[in-house]
């Protein structure tokens, strides 16, 4: 095992790393910007570097600045966590190079999942099924419209680089489709420094439906079933639940037998996750993959009881699955995320600044991961989620009332957070009968809009 491991990252995920580490007897580093110089995992790490100002580019995405860390407090090995460094190919292939080990996938295979559209090659050479679409990257507006015309309309156009919805436009005509080709190459290239585009088979109400994989340097795949992550905004995740009321025992085994041979065939190491999605009709589609621990992991560890940081830090650090998971995975009762934002609950702009109080809820089955704290100040740089509240529960119903006890007792004052949005989700009719898609968010705030038109007279 690991004698020491820095931290390349921030917020909760970094305390998370911690307290793992902390549970398999390694010392810890935390790196922070000056921002962050009075943030938790500063304080509860072993040892703290900071690493520059306050924005990104200048401190945690600041490669040279989380190396030189490294160097320095003389470190066996990095977790990456989240965003930020966890998918940079470069990065991993900077750690190989100095002999520290990267708590990820080889840099060959994060580069060539990080591809969308090789990934999407790659699996369907693996026999995963894929939504119909480009073979590749599309050259120009005329050969996306032959594309468009062999796939059929509506079609979807998305960065190769790209995340988050940037780069991404939905065509339903010919007529539309090169003023919105060049628009999402536009936004592609200004976020990724990559315009490259590929184009697929658009869904109009989908699930969106991700499997949670662990994998060893053996050559070991195993599959802990799927996380629904259909409730979203703007392509950004609100609210994940495992495991999917869609995905049947028969379906569960199926595909993650499919991904593992699939992952195998690729040698792939470490944690990741296969996302889908799912068509009316129940087909399932592949549509890329994100290859480090997601932000949902705490559903997949409730219902599976696998914490899946610290077999993160032991396949590193040499282990085989089988010495880390030693009985088949059995899916036990179900668990619900809420991301807690710093954001206006209704307007959704950032709300930064000093929390002047703050109680997180407990009891049976709530777990809540932050690094917030009353007197904290939340800073205006980085990602605005501040909180995550996981409900566990014997079925899902039990675990959306302990996410409404839950929610009515977490305190967030100074500051505004969407703690009011998720309420209303979880007294909406359809989201609790589990009739939802991607596009839910999008009804909600109609019927929203014509409740309050109502109230308005």
């Amino acid at each position: 095992m690991f004698r020491k491991v820095l931290i390349a990252n921030r917020g909760e995920i970094a305390l998370r790393v911690i307290s793992a580490c902390k549970e398999l007897g390694i010392r810890t580093v935390a790196v922070y910007s000056e921002a962050d110089r009075n943030s938790l995992h500063v304080k509860f790490a072993d040892e703290a570097i900071c690493i520059g100002p306050p924005r990104s580019s200048d401190s945690y995405l600041n490669v040279p600045a989380v190396i030189s860390a490294a160097e320095i407090a003389d470190v066996d090995a990095i977790h990456p966590g989240y965003g930020l460094l966890s998918e940079n190919a470069n990065f991993a292939e900077v750690c190989r190079a100095s002999n520290i080990k990267f708590i990820g996938p080889p840099p060959e295979v994060t580069r060539m999942m990080g591809e969308k559209s090789t990934a999407r090659q790659t699996m369907k050479k693996a026999k995963v099924p894929i939504l119909p679409g480009s073979d590749g990257v599309i050259a120009g507006a005329d050969e996306a419209l032959e594309w468009a015309k062999s796939v059929g309309y509506p079609v979807i156009l998305k960065a190769v680089a790209g995340g988050g919805g940037r780069g991404m436009r939905i065509c339903r005509n010919k007529d539309e489709l090169p003023g919105l080709y060049n628009q999402a190459s536009q936004e592609a290239l200004n976020a990724f420094g990559n315009g490259d585009l590929y184009m697929e088979k658009f869904i109009e109400r989908p699930r969106h439906i991700e499997f949670q994989v662990l994998a060893d340097e053996h050559g070991n795949v195993m599959s802990l079933g799927e996380r629904e992550c259909s409730i979203q905004r703007r392509h950004q995740k609100l609210i994940e639940e495992a495991p999917s009321l869609q995905v049947s025992p028969e379906l569960r085994k199926k595909l993650g037998g499919v991904i593992e041979k699939s992952l195998k065939e690729i040698g792939y190491w470490n944690a990741g996750t296969i996302e889908f999605l799912m068509d009316e009709d129940g087909s399932i589609y592949f549509i890329e993959m994100n290859t480090r621990i997601q932000v949902e992991h705490p559903v997949t560890e409730a219902i599976t009881g696998v914490d899946l940081v610290k077999a993160q830090l032991r396949i590193a650090s040499g282990e085989k699955l089988n010495s880390i998971i030693t009985e088949p995975i059995v899916i036990r009762g179900h668990a619900i995320e809420c991301r807690i934002n710093a954001e206006h609950p209704e307007k959704f702009t950032p709300s930064a600044g000093k929390i002047t109080a703050f109680n997180v809820p407990g009891g049976n089955g709530i777990r809540v991961d932050t690094a917030q704290y009353s007197e904290g100040v939340v800073p205006p740089y980085y990602d605005s989620m501040i909180a995550k509240v996981i409900a566990y529960g014997k079925d899902r119903e039990e675990a959306m009332n302990r996410m409404q006890r839950a929610l009515s007792q977490f305190v967030v004052q100074g500051i505004h957070t969407t703690i009011p949005l998720h309420q209303k989700i979880f007294a909406d009719a359809d989201f609790r009968k589990g009739d939802f898609d991607t596009k839910f968010m999008e009804r909600f705030f109609e019927r929203e809009e014509a409740r309050k038109a109502t109230e308005r007279g």
